[in-house]
Protein backbone atom coordinates (compact mmCIF):
# COMPACT_ATOMS: atom_id res chain seq x y z
CA UNK A 1 0.00 0.00 0.00
CA UNK A 2 1.60 3.35 -1.09
CA UNK A 3 1.05 5.85 1.41
CA UNK A 4 1.66 9.83 0.42
CA UNK A 5 2.75 12.62 2.65
CA UNK A 6 2.85 16.26 1.39
CA UNK A 7 4.51 18.97 2.39
CA UNK A 8 6.24 22.77 1.11
CA UNK A 9 2.58 24.08 1.94
CA UNK A 10 2.65 28.07 4.09
CA UNK A 11 1.80 31.06 3.47
CA UNK A 12 2.70 33.64 0.45
CA UNK A 13 1.61 37.34 -0.58
CA UNK A 14 -0.24 37.21 -3.59
CA UNK A 15 2.13 37.21 -6.58
CA UNK A 16 4.67 35.11 -5.01
CA UNK A 17 5.40 31.09 -5.46
CA UNK A 18 5.03 27.97 -3.66
CA UNK A 19 6.79 24.09 -4.44
CA UNK A 20 4.65 21.25 -2.73
CA UNK A 21 5.78 17.63 -2.68
CA UNK A 22 4.38 14.66 -2.17
CA UNK A 23 6.85 11.93 -0.83
CA UNK A 24 5.69 8.26 -1.52
CA UNK A 25 6.53 5.24 0.57
CA UNK A 26 5.97 1.80 0.59
CA UNK A 27 5.79 0.93 -2.95
CA UNK A 28 7.02 2.33 -6.24
CA UNK A 29 4.81 5.18 -7.81
CA UNK A 30 5.50 3.37 -11.49
CA UNK A 31 2.30 2.53 -13.40
CA UNK A 32 0.26 4.94 -11.09
CA UNK A 33 -1.22 8.15 -12.26
CA UNK A 34 -0.97 10.91 -9.53
CA UNK A 35 -2.76 14.50 -9.27
CA UNK A 36 -3.04 17.12 -6.98
CA UNK A 37 -6.64 18.13 -5.60
CA UNK A 38 -7.62 21.18 -3.25
CA UNK A 39 -10.15 21.91 -1.26
CA UNK A 40 -10.76 25.79 -0.57
CA UNK A 41 -12.40 27.08 2.74
CA UNK A 42 -16.02 26.06 3.02
CA UNK A 43 -15.69 24.97 -0.50
CA UNK A 44 -15.92 21.18 -2.01
CA UNK A 45 -12.51 19.81 -3.56
CA UNK A 46 -11.61 20.51 -6.83
CA UNK A 47 -8.93 18.90 -9.48
CA UNK A 48 -6.24 20.70 -9.97
CA UNK A 49 -3.72 19.35 -12.33
CA UNK A 50 -2.73 15.73 -13.43
CA UNK A 51 0.55 13.23 -14.46
CA UNK A 52 0.56 10.03 -16.15
CA UNK A 53 2.89 7.49 -14.71
CA UNK A 54 5.91 8.45 -16.73
CA UNK A 55 5.58 12.21 -16.55
CA UNK A 56 5.34 12.83 -19.74
CA UNK A 57 1.45 14.09 -20.13
CA UNK A 58 -0.09 16.66 -17.61
CA UNK A 59 -3.80 18.05 -17.14
CA UNK A 60 -4.25 21.31 -15.32
CA UNK A 61 -7.50 22.86 -14.12
CA UNK A 62 -8.52 26.39 -16.00
CA UNK A 63 -7.86 28.16 -13.31
CA UNK A 64 -4.56 27.21 -12.84
CA UNK A 65 -2.63 26.96 -16.52
CA UNK A 66 0.17 28.56 -17.11
CA UNK A 67 0.90 29.16 -13.26
CA UNK A 68 1.10 25.75 -11.89
CA UNK A 69 3.64 23.11 -13.15
CA UNK A 70 2.86 19.47 -12.09
CA UNK A 71 5.77 16.80 -12.53
CA UNK A 72 7.21 13.80 -11.10
CA UNK A 73 10.76 12.10 -10.21
CA UNK A 74 10.76 8.29 -10.40
CA UNK A 75 14.05 8.19 -8.71
CA UNK A 76 13.08 9.73 -5.75
CA UNK A 77 9.36 8.93 -5.38
CA UNK A 78 7.92 12.39 -5.50
CA UNK A 79 5.57 14.12 -7.23
CA UNK A 80 5.70 18.23 -7.39
CA UNK A 81 3.71 21.03 -7.91
CA UNK A 82 4.93 24.22 -8.23
CA UNK A 83 3.04 27.11 -7.95
CA UNK A 84 3.61 30.59 -9.79
CA UNK A 85 1.92 33.72 -9.17
CA UNK A 86 -0.33 33.15 -6.59
CA UNK A 87 -3.47 34.67 -6.13
CA UNK A 88 -5.87 34.33 -3.10
CA UNK A 89 -8.04 31.92 -4.73
CA UNK A 90 -5.69 29.63 -5.03
CA UNK A 91 -5.92 29.00 -0.59
CA UNK A 92 -7.04 25.89 -0.33
CA UNK A 93 -5.75 22.60 1.44
CA UNK A 94 -3.35 20.66 -1.35
CA UNK A 95 -3.87 17.13 -1.50
CA UNK A 96 -1.66 14.73 -3.77
CA UNK A 97 -3.31 11.50 -4.83
CA UNK A 98 -2.79 8.55 -7.08
CA UNK A 99 -5.03 6.06 -8.94
CA UNK A 100 -4.48 3.52 -11.52
CA UNK A 101 -2.71 4.54 -15.15
CA UNK A 102 -5.05 5.68 -16.59
CA UNK A 103 -6.36 8.15 -14.39
CA UNK A 104 -4.66 11.13 -15.65
CA UNK A 105 -6.89 10.84 -19.12
CA UNK A 106 -10.68 11.28 -16.82
CA UNK A 107 -8.79 12.80 -13.49
CA UNK A 108 -11.94 12.52 -11.83
CA UNK A 109 -11.32 13.45 -8.20
CA UNK A 110 -13.84 9.84 -7.14
CA UNK A 111 -11.55 7.79 -9.01
CA UNK A 112 -8.48 8.70 -6.17
CA UNK A 113 -7.99 5.63 -4.32
CA UNK A 114 -4.50 6.87 -2.47
CA UNK A 115 -4.51 10.03 -0.46
CA UNK A 116 -1.96 11.92 1.14
CA UNK A 117 -3.13 14.13 4.28
CA UNK A 118 -3.20 17.64 2.99
CA UNK A 119 -0.79 20.83 3.12
CA UNK A 120 -2.08 24.30 3.51
CA UNK A 121 -1.39 26.98 1.38
CA UNK A 122 -2.69 30.65 2.03
CA UNK A 123 -2.59 33.42 -0.59
CA UNK A 124 -2.81 36.94 1.15
CA UNK A 125 -3.60 40.19 -0.87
Amino acid sequence: QVHLVESGGGSVQAGGSLKLSCAASGGPLTNYAMGWIRQPPGKEREFVAAVDWRGTSTYYADSVKGRFTISRDLAKNTLYLQMMNLEPADTAVYYCAASDSTWYLRHSINDLDTWGQGTLVTVFS
